[in-house]
């Protein structure tokens, strides 16, 4: 999913350091999604998102809770019927509504497309940040891949395995999000599921060099949990799930 978190703006200096430092670190090492990379072909994707570590089945609704700066927070996710076409792709909608103490603070669609060796691709998000009275006051962190440089990254490999590491997107200074792959046998409890082999990323970006977070997926179902382990405390635990 998207984060629960709105992504943090960083410095136009640390931006374009943390460029450069991307392309250097992820330039030469294939099959990462990495800068340069090019554009995923159409014929090379399916119909549908089913990935069991993170499987997009329209009508599907995830709510969270948690806590974000500071506030009770609850996010809730629904995978759309409807679709939307990028590069070719035909990429599947996920709005997602961000609460604070009861108070949508942030509406987004991402779109997220998977290909035939089972890698979930992320295209890009829409994203409105509003005010008490509803009003759009920022769309800071939405991107588009193919639009001004930005290019889909792989949100969930097909066949993970501990040490992976990929590029989630790509935005210059605005998204920039890379995980790796830490545990295929973590332990994780929240308060829809337990279980004893969930799969433990961990996530940065360049652009808030001070930020780590941990995700845990269970197959089947999806994310289940986010947290952050180095940064401001950020926390997000799966509640429900209503399927069609």
């Amino acid at each position: 999913m998207a984060k629960l978190a709105t992504r943090r703006t960083a410095s136009a200096l640390i931006a374009a350091m943390a460029a450069i430092a991307t392309i250097l670190a992820f330039g030469s090492s294939a099959p990462r999604a990495r800068a340069g990379e090019s554009v995923p072909r159409p014929g090379d994707f399916v119909a549908r998102v089913d990935n069991p570590w993170f499987p997009l089945l329209p009508g599907t609704t995830f709510v969270y809770r948690g806590v974000k700066d500071g506030k009770a927070a609850r996010d809730v996710f629904t995978v759309a019927h409807t679709t939307k076409t990028i590069q070719g792709v035909r990429c599947t909608a996920v709005q997602d509504r961000l609460y604070l103490a009861g108070r949508l603070e942030e509406r987004t669609t991402d779109w997220y497309a998977q290909d035939r060796q089972g890698n979930v691709w992320y295209f890009g998000e829409s994203t409105d940040e509003l005010d008490r009275a509803g009003h759009v006051t920022s769309r800071e962190g939405s991107w588009q891949a193919g639009r001004d440089g930005a290019q889909a990254g792989i949100y969930m490999t097909g066949r993970p395995r501990v040490g992976q590491s990929r590029r989630q997107e790509y935005y210059r200074g605005h998204a920039e999000d890379h995980f790796s792959i830490v545990s295929l046998h973590a332990s994780v409890a929240v308060p829809y599921v337990s279980s004893n082999g969930a799969l433990l990323t961990k996530e940065w970006t360049p652009l808030e060099p001070g930020t780590r977070d941990h995700k845990y997926y269970v197959r089947g179902i999806g994310q289940v949990k986010e947290v952050t382990v180095k940064g401001p405390i950020e926390r997000a635990e799966l509640v429900s799930v209503r399927r069609p």
